[in-house]
C-alpha cells in the first residue's frame, strides 16, 4: 500500500490578538496531523505558554545574533518585545513532513505570502472586540499588554480581506471542524475513518 505525502502547503493562521487563533491552530493541526512551525520571542512566557510550544523564547542577544545572521526572513516588534521567523525551520519542516501550520500577525502573513506566493493560505480568525478583551483577561494577560493588543486591534481587523478564508471564532469545536473541511481540500488526501 503506497503512502500519499501531503502537497507543501503553508497553512497562516491570523487575526487579532484575543482572537482564539492559536488554540484553533493548534487544534485544526492535531486533527489533521500537520506540522506547526515555531517563532522566536524575545518577551517572557504569558500565562499557560510553553517554550518550544507557544514560542521559542530566546535572549535578545540570541536573537540579534540570528538576525545578524540573516537567519529570519520576517522580524517585527511589537510591544517593545521583538518575534521572528527562521527560514530554515519552514524548509526543514516542509521537507521532512510535507504541509505546515504557523501562527503569525498580519504581518508575518504577508511577509510569507509574498515570499511564498500560491504555496500559503492565509487563515484569518476573527471575533468581536467585546470578546477578544474578556478572552486576553480571563487568561490572565497584562491590562496594559491587553489595551495595546486592542490599540491594534482595528489594523489586524483590515488583513481579512487579504486572506484567502475567514472564519468567526465563538465556539471552537465548530471552528476547528469547519477550518479541518477546508484544508483537507487543499491537501487532497484521502483519509481513511478508523474506530
Amino acid at each position: 500500500m503506497s503512502e500519499q505525502k501531503d502537497r507543501e502547503l503553508i497553512f497562516v493562521f491570523t487575526g487579532p490578538d484575543g482572537s482564539g487563533r492559536k488554540t484553533v491552530a493548534d487544534s485544526v493541526g492535531t486533527t489533521l496531523g500537520i506540522t506547526k512551525v515555531i517563532s522566536y520571542a524575545t518577551r517572557r512566557p504569558r500565562p499557560g505558554e510553553v517554550n518550544g510550544q507557544d514560542y521559542h523564547f530566546i535572549t535578545p542577544e540570541l536573537y540579534d545574533q540570528f538576525d545578524a545572521d540573516g537567519d529570519f526572513i520576517e522580524s517585527v516588534t511589537v510591544n517593545g518585545n521583538r518575534y521572528g521567523l527562521r527560514g530554515k525551520d519552514i524548509a526543514y519542516s516542509l521537507k521532512k513532513g510535507g504541509s505546515i501550520y504557523l501562527i503569525l500577525n498580519h504581518e508575518g502573513a504577508h511577509a510569507l505570502k509574498d515570499m511564498y506566493g500560491e504555496r500559503v493560505v492565509r487563515l484569518f480568525i476573527y471575533a468581536d472586540r467585546r470578546t477578544v478583551q474578556e478572552r486576553q483577561a480571563q487568561e490572565g494577560i497584562d491590562p496594559d499588554i491587553i489595551k495595546s493588543n486592542l490599540d491594534q486591534y482595528e489594523t489586524a481587523i483590515r488583513y481579512q480581506p487579504r486572506c484567502e478564508h475567514a472564519f468567526e471564532n465563538y465556539d471552537l469545536a465548530h471552528t476547528v471542524f469547519e477550518i479541518s473541511n477546508t484544508l483537507e481540500s487543499y491537501l487532497e488526501r484521502n483519509l481513511e475513518e478508523r474506530d
